[in-house]
């Protein structure tokens, strides 16, 4: 008995000495791309390879792609672009293991590039900190921001005339809206919540906590759900019944990713996104987040008032009505409503 207990334990002791060798001798291996810097462009060919310096015995290798099966030379189509997980599957020395790659996916075309024409100018209250704007029913509804200071409006856009209002708790920095099936779904920056208004009233019917995304910048609907952006490149989609974040696209053009994406309008199936402290609005493609286009409004600021409180370009709304879009700032005096036109 002794002895077979010995046996046993050395067997034992051969087994986790054999794991922890595979272990090792994996670290020696990594997968390789026929790309520079391991990003390629949608609809390009990716072939994947091991890298095996030390010529350690590899059988039966498999790739998959975000957890989908590739083969080691696949064209790359029908992807999200942005950041995917490449993982090598194989057996090492006899023992099955397996190691991960992370592959860029850009856009295979540059955006245009956009201006537009001023069709008209409106009043807009020179104290709203505007951090989300949208058209519904041909009426304008506004989301404002500061601690403190942070609304929710309805404001007749021909006048400036608040029409509704009503104030956020203190401890809450108001951001994007969108309306969606009669109810005003209204963000905030850091605490993780959300707020849901009955249209007609005002009345607060709801709240809803954020996912994965941490923060709250800008959101917009496409009728049926609703799209969430966070300051960084991703923009999340949400179950409009429960508010749940169910996935994301990343906003990638032809050289890398766009960030700080914050308000966002959604204008003829795709999304445009105000990105913070920039003079731009990006147009996404909600399917695969391509950066189809880029709008510049750089002369805009020029155009209000200057004050010592002026913040930067913020606030996109689209009317349905008009087919137009409206554009404000931050402590802006003005309104703009814009066509745009490809340079």
């Amino acid at each position: 008995m002794i002895y077979k207990s010995l046996t046993i334990i050395f067997l034992s002791l051969a087994l986790a000495s054999c794991s922890t060798d595979v272990s090792e001798l994996k670290k020696d291996i990594t997968i390789t791309t026929n790309s520079a810097n391991n990003a390629i462009a949608l609809g390009d060919k990716l072939e994947l390879s091991l890298k095996n310096p030390k010529n350690h015995e590899i059988q039966g290798v498999t790739y998959t792609l975000d957890g989908n099966p590739i083969s080691a030379a696949t064209n790359i189509t029908d992807v999200n672009l942005g950041t995917h997980e490449i993982i090598a599957s194989f057996k090492l020395e006899g023992e099955s293991t397996s190691i991960t790659e992370s592959i860029t996916v850009l856009n295979n075309q540059s955006p245009k590039i956009y201006t537009f024409n001023i069709l008209n100018e409106y009043p807009h209250d020179i104290r709203s900190y505007t951090q989300g704007l949208e058209f519904y029913n041909g009426e304008l509804y506004e989301g404002t921001g500061q601690y403190r200071e942070s609304k929710l409006r309805k404001v007749d856009y021909k006048t400036g005339e608040v029409l509704k209002s009503i104030d956020l708790a203190n401890e809450y920095f108001g951001e994007g809206i969108t309306i969606l099936n009669n109810k005003i779904y209204q963000l905030t920056w850091k605490k993780g919540t959300g707020f849901v208004y009955d249209i007609d009233t005002f009345e607060k019917t709801g709240s809803f906590k954020y996912g994965n995304s941490l923060e709250g910048w800008g959101i917009c609907n496409d009728g049926s759900k609703l799209y969430k952006s966070d300051g960084t490149e991703k923009i999340w989609t949400l179950n409009p019944e429960t508010l749940v974040e169910e996935g994301y696209i990343q906003a990638y053009h032809n050289k890398g990713k766009v960030v700080e994406l914050n308000e966002l309008e959604w204008v003829n199936g795709k999304i445009y996104a105000n990105r913070w402290n920039k003079n731009g609005v990006a147009i996404i493609n909600p399917k695969n987040g391509a950066v189809d286009g880029v709008i510049d409004f750089t002369s805009l600021r020029n155009k209000v008032t200057q004050h010592p409180r002026l913040d930067v370009l913020n606030g996109i709304a689209y009317n349905t009505d008009t087919k137009t879009l409206f554009v404000t700032g931050k402590y802006w005096d003005k309104l703009f409503e814009v066509e745009i036109v490809e340079k």
